[in-house]
């Protein structure tokens, strides 16, 4: 029987390859027909430009805010005892579907080049006019060990449109626990992301667009962009809690704790702020991207900055440094006033910015930056830039050799170190890239 099951796995593998290489022609073939008013997305970014002034370092300068533990236990006491990544995923209740079993408006949104090793698209409940959307990813392989407990996780992170579906939900935003131990058919279960009031006798929605997201060790860390002064929020993966009342609203109410109809949240139990206050073109950076770079000691969050795509406003690109204290696992390296500098900054000219991803190849002398974006008109396939301080590099596709290649609406990025993988999202499908091919496709 196990055999049998193999062979199966093995032939679906197969198909779903074929699938994708079917795709990855017919976009190739369209990317021909890419208009010359387009070029400027084709136009090479250059090299990274390292920013060393005080007046560029300091602007990346975060202060941070944790939640007093007396906050969260007394939230604990009202609602329960939290539970764990283990807890979620021994109740999903939605399915991905192979990337064979998705329709052709799912598979066109996939890389060009590189062509995707694993893609999935979502349960049909959470696609189309439901003003739910994909943004951010994140493994268990970023959490310091490919298998989270018992399981192999990926986390994705959603946001409510603020024009669509109902106006309660509008801002909000999700994770979604993806179980991918059985990679055939990954199940899943919604976590609302919620920030704890008055002193933890209640709490709100996030209600801030999740643009990014790590995971390293126990906590997540998220984007924060028009919610407050916050750059960041950060999550403990074991503080996790039940909502007790299903209804539409948000924190505590008659009877108990309610969540929007979803059963779980995840109270923040933490922030950073930019001591320059608010991002601004002038000021501190809008952070759009987020990645966790694993080969640096101690590992760092590695960041880059939203702006306008197609725009002349270069973006910067930096790292902070995550604390080594065991007292503080999962947090920044925190000095004197709970202030984080940033270790290494660059500015670049791409624009648009989605993802980015920090890596060294063993041996390597220089650090490659690859950075993926949106393309100027914000809609179509995007494009994923490799830079370093020499210069830069794209997958080129079709007759013209755009570099139009990456995914429609493509998320942030994430690299599985044990798998050799990097996972993102489009605007709708989860797909994973091999590292190795995404370098062939680079030249």
């Amino acid at each position: 029987m196990k055999r049998r099951g193999r062979h199966r796995r093995r032939r679906r593998g197969a198909a779903l390859r074929a699938v994708l290489a079917g795709t990855a022609l017919a976009l190739t073939a369209a990317a021909t027909v890419i208009s010359a008013s387009q070029a400027q997305v084709t136009e090479r970014p250059g090299a990274l430009k390292p920013l060393t002034s005080a007046a560029d370092t300091g602007r990346l300068r975060l202060r941070e805010h944790l939640v007093p533990a007396r906050a969260l236990d007394t939230l604990a006491a009202s609602m329960g005892r939290p539970v764990g990544v283990t807890a979620v995923l021994a109740d999903t209740d939605r399915t991905l579907r192979e990337g064979s079993g998705c329709d052709d408006t799912d598979r066109a949104s996939l890389p060009v080049a590189p062509a995707p090793g694993r893609a999935y698209c979502w349960d049909p409940a959470d696609t189309g006019a439901t003003g739910w959307r994909p943004a951010s990813v994140a493994t268990s392989g970023d959490a310091g060990t490919g298998v989270r407990g018992t399981h192999r996780v990926l986390l994705s992170g959603w946001t409510h449109s603020t024009r669509t579906g109902p106006s309660a939900e509008r801002g909000l935003a999700r994770v979604a626990f993806v179980d991918a131990d059985d990679p055939d058919r990954p199940a899943y279960r919604w976590v609302l992301l919620v920030v704890p009031v008055d002193g933890g006798h209640d709490y709100r929605g996030l209600g801030s667009r999740v643009s990014s997201m790590v995971w390293y060790r126990d906590k997540l860390l998220v984007t924060a962009r028009h919610d407050d002064s916050a750059a960041l929020y950060v999550y403990d993966l074991g503080r996790i809690q039940r909502a007790t009342v299903d209804g539409p609203a948000i924190g505590r109410v008659r009877g108990g704790w309610s969540a929007d109809g979803y059963r779980y949240v995840m109270p923040a139990v933490g922030s950073y702020s930019f001591t320059a206050g608010r991002c601004s073109a002038t000021g501190a950076p809008c952070p759009g991207a987020l990645a966790l770079d694993a080969g640096t000691a101690p590992a760092s969050l590695v960041a880059a900055e939203w702006t306008s795509p197609g725009g002349e406003r270069p973006a910067r690109l930096w790292r902070y440094p995550f604390s080594a204290d065991p007292r503080r696992e999962g947090l920044l390296a925190a000095g004197a006033g709970g202030l984080v500098d940033a270790t290494e900054e660059y500015r670049t000219k791409v624009t648009g910015i989605r993802g980015v991803l920090s890596y060294r190849e063993p041996g390597a002398r220089r650090t490659s930056w690859y950075v993926g974006r949106l393309p100027g008109s914000q809609d179509g396939h995007g494009g994923l830039w490799r830079q370093d301080t020499r210069g830069a590099k794209a997958a080129e596709c079709g007759a013209d050799a755009t570099h139009r290649c990456w995914a429609e609406s493509a998320g942030s990025l994430s690299y599985w170190r044990e798998t050799g993988e990097v996972w993102s999202v489009s605007d709708r499908m989860l797909f994973a890239v091999p590292l190795a091919g995404l370098e062939r496709s680079l030249g």
